[in-house]
């Protein structure tokens, strides 16, 4: 390939990775609006559901284009195939990763505010850092250790600082915390697979396995929704948030990772909190304090320094 080439392929991509922030940053006003009208378990288990469709019918026109004698990216397909032990791993993952993280992801963000939800989501990297160090896979330096502190402080500031307990957003982002666990469990436990496997299959392999108990644990919730009377809007949100913020937006990153890195992509996922933060302020009106405004800038510049010369985790937070 050519350098003209070469240049304006980065270029395109570049301009994917920004509309997967914006399609991020966006998605947590859309489902908080979302639930004003469905009850999130239910919402959140029909936006899976298509997400999961969506995953495995790329993972099988992916397989049939490889049977054909076509090319594909590395991102989709690698000629190699799961172990028991693996396959083992990835329902484990999936329960952890996606059912676990979607329960309290939805349960948090309907709970708390969008701007609060977002800037917790944001410091995953950390945990998930300080998780890969306590288990031995990588050396973190001081300066990384100090970069969690200072996100720590920044979560703090925005849900710690004058919380009470039985307060309005407490309880979600307490969901939220638990969220950020679930996700980093899910990213130092998958680490390994994706180093034999494509990124699709092991995302959209534990992905259906985590949504199918999903679907199943908020059937009952979902009956109960009068969903020929809703408004064309939660239509629109539940599609969208699946086929964009959970499907698109993936292979978006995992093509940022293949032509930029870890590193440089890592970068723009940076932007979702503070994105997230003027999003909710500009379409639903919620506040931006003082204290938020300190709260994110801590949590970004943790999240700065732990990057530094650090492994970044190849595998995002879903939105």
């Amino acid at each position: 390939m050519s350098a003209a080439a070469t240049k304006s392929r980065h270029f395109l991509i570049d301009v994917l990775l920004v509309s997967m922030v914006t399609i991020w940053a966006l998605n947590y006003s859309v489902i908080k609006r979302a639930f004003a009208e469905v009850p999130a378990q239910p919402f959140n288990a029909l936006r899976m559901a298509i997400a999961a469709v969506l995953f495995l019918a790329t993972l099988g026109g992916t397989a049939l284009a490889v049977r054909g004698g076509r090319r594909v990216s590395s991102i989709l397909y690698t000629p190699v195939r799961a172990t028991r032990a693996e396959w083992m791993r990835m329902a484990v993952l999936g329960i952890v990763g996606h059912f676990c993280y979607q329960f309290c992801f939805a349960r948090g963000i309907n709970g708390t505010s969008v701007s609060n939800s977002a800037l917790i989501i944001g410091a995953t990297p950390v945990v998930v850092a300080i998780s890969s160090a306590v288990l031995g896979h990588e050396r973190l330096s001081l300066r990384h250790w100090a970069g969690a502190a200072v996100s720590a402080l920044g979560i703090y500031l925005v849900v710690g600082h004058g919380a009470a307990f039985g307060g309005a957003h407490l309880t979600g982002d307490l969901y939220m915390i638990a969220s950020v666990l679930c996700w980093a469990s899910y990213s130092v436990g998958a680490a390994s697979l994706v180093k034999h496997h494509s990124p699709l299959f092991v995302t959209g392999t534990t992905f259906a396995i985590g949504a199918v108990p999903y679907v199943l644990m908020s059937w009952p919730a979902m009956r109960e929704v009068p969903w020929l009377h809703l408004s064309t809007y939660v239509y629109v949100a539940v599609s969208g948030s699946a086929l964009l913020a959970l499907f698109a937006s993936y292979i978006i990153w995992y093509t940022g990772v293949q032509a930029f890195g870890v590193a440089r992509t890592s970068l723009y996922s940076n932007l979702v909190p503070v994105a997230a933060l003027i999003i909710a302020r500009l379409w639903l009106g919620e506040p931006i304090t003082t204290i938020k405004v300190i709260g994110a800038a801590a949590v970004l510049s943790g999240l700065a320094l732990t990057r530094l010369g650090a492994r970044a985790s190849s595998i995002p937070p879903e939105e």
